[in-house]
């Protein structure tokens, strides 16, 4: 039997746990709107000295509670989902948002546009037709050939504008990717250590697992965590966090630490004191926000450029190889009316007559004008249909884009309520907690105001009897 005074340490032991639940609760209120934060529950352990043997035997009834662990409600295999459904939902979105920018640059459809101004120019020609030695009609196909070529170069400086920024912005991200991988690492350390030291990690948790989401949506890494607590983040199969050690994200090439292209691919590499590994590409590197800001500069861009070149080449050959086959209002073979280098693409494109009399209108020489050439320059080329499936195109990729990242945001959202429920404070719910904790402390100081009351009565009032 464990006596008066055992329970006295009894109704001790209940009043130093409900304070500890007590402040629990109150901990979890103060930080029920802090980022990141998990609300912790306190699990209490029925403490008893009771040993299985087998000549001696245990009188009593328990010798009261403890705080087993202040544990933190989360669930790692929840964690683990959010982290990979908000790197693909970074990749998404920040995927649409490049598109959706470079679509709005397009401005198609709308009256200012490229396929505006082709339209303009073919109608031009055929007013020439009708009127081929007219000075107005000439002067206004040269005014709408400039306007198609300025339309056209406007479109490639801001597709060369966008890589300009993304180029930027992808340096940007690999320094944050180096911050946020080295403030896990020492996260790692930290957790370790205090915890080794018998002390409470949770707050030095509730940051790295921010980290972790964060590295998720900057790079798609996968975080795995290790029999002793510790976070490994791997990106595109390689580990750049391992226990409190952080590798070195490194811009391997494509980019100049100034932001500029350098000519070369664009490739990643970790540098590491287990070693250095250059990062594959495509679908199979780094993902999230850097694989979109990748994947647009690597493949979407330079696509949409293509194509604006082709566009502008066909322009440029079709309608100089028609005014060749013409004849200007002297009479002379007709000579190219825009400059185009291959090399430079839609960016060169330059009306290169300014005398509108060079405009070979007539199909015949001499001085004729019958207008047949310019009828046949309204409908020479393919331009028109390039440029617009190009923009088709965009379009539906950016579409296409909308539908996956807006079913993606519903998939994340439908995680992150998950997730909430699990790991975010309820203050209803730690109301009750802390009415309950109250009342505990109060039925325990209750036990103890009791149990001084018995030993007063046995010590101080025995035998008194008939005195």
């Amino acid at each position: 039997m464990v006596g008066s005074f055992g329970s006295i340490n009894t109704a001790l032991s209940g009043l130093r746990y409900n304070q500890v639940a007590l402040d629990v609760a109150g901990n979890n209120i103060a930080n029920a709107g802090t980022d990141g934060y998990v609300r912790r529950r306190v699990v209490g352990a029925s403490v008893s000295s009771a040993q299985a043997a087998l000549w001696s035997r245990y009188d009593g009834h328990g010798e009261g509670v403890a705080v087993g662990e202040v544990r933190r409600m989360t669930d790692p295999l929840l964690d683990s989902r959010v982290r990979r459904e908000h790197g693909l939902l970074s990749y998404l979105s920040t995927s649409r948002t490049i598109l959706a920018r470079v679509e709005d640059g397009v401005g198609e459809p709308g009256p200012n546009g490229v396929h505006a101004a082709m339209l303009d120019l073919r109608n031009a020609w055929q007013d020439l037709s009708l009127n081929p030695g007219g000075t107005a009609a000439r002067q206004q196909v040269l005014g709408r050939a400039e306007t198609l070529a300025q339309a056209l170069r406007g479109q490639v400086a801001n597709v060369a504008g966008e890589e300009a920024d993304q180029r930027v912005h992808a340096t940007n991200l690999v320094s944050e990717v180096n911050t946020a991988a080295s403030g896990l690492a020492a996260l790692n350390h930290d957790i370790l250590v205090t915890e080794q030291n018998g002390t409470d990690a949770g707050v030095l948790r509730d940051r790295r697992d921010v980290l972790a989401t964060r590295l998720a949506e900057l790079t798609g890494g996968v975080t795995t965590v290790q029999p002793d607590g510790q976070f490994t983040v791997t990106v595109a199969g390689t580990a750049l966090v391992q226990g409190k050690e952080a590798g070195t994200f490194v811009l391997a090439s494509g980019i100049t630490p100034t932001g500029d292209a350098d000519g070369s691919p664009i490739s990643y590499r970790i540098d590491a004191t287990w070693g250095s590994t250059v990062l594959p590409s495509g679908s199979a590197g780094p993902g999230g926000e850097l694989g979109a800001v990748t994947e647009v500069l690597t493949t979407t861009l330079p696509a949409y450029r293509a194509g604006l070149d082709a566009v502008a080449a066909d322009l440029a050959a079709s309608v100089n190889a028609q005014q060749a086959a013409g004849f200007d209002a002297s009479g002379a073979a007709g000579a190219p009316l825009f400059s185009y280098d291959p090399l430079v693409g839609a960016a060169s494109l330059q009306v290169a007559i300014t005398d509108p009399s060079k405009l070979a209108a007539s199909s015949v020489g001499g001085g004729a004008l019958d207008g047949a050439n310019a009828d046949l320059l309204s409908r020479v080329g393919t331009y028109p249909d390039a440029y617009q499936r190009l923009v088709n195109g965009l379009g539906t990729d950016v579409a296409a884009l909308d539908r996956r990242t807006a079913n993606q945001t519903s998939l994340s959202g439908a995680l992150d309520d998950a997730r909430e429920q699990q790991a975010g404070v309820n203050l209803d719910e730690e109301t009750v907690n802390m009415v309950s904790a109250q009342r505990a402390y109060e039925a325990a100081a209750r036990l103890m105001t009791t149990i001084d009351e018995v030993l007063d009565t046995l010590i101080n009032r025995t035998g008194l009897v008939g005195r």
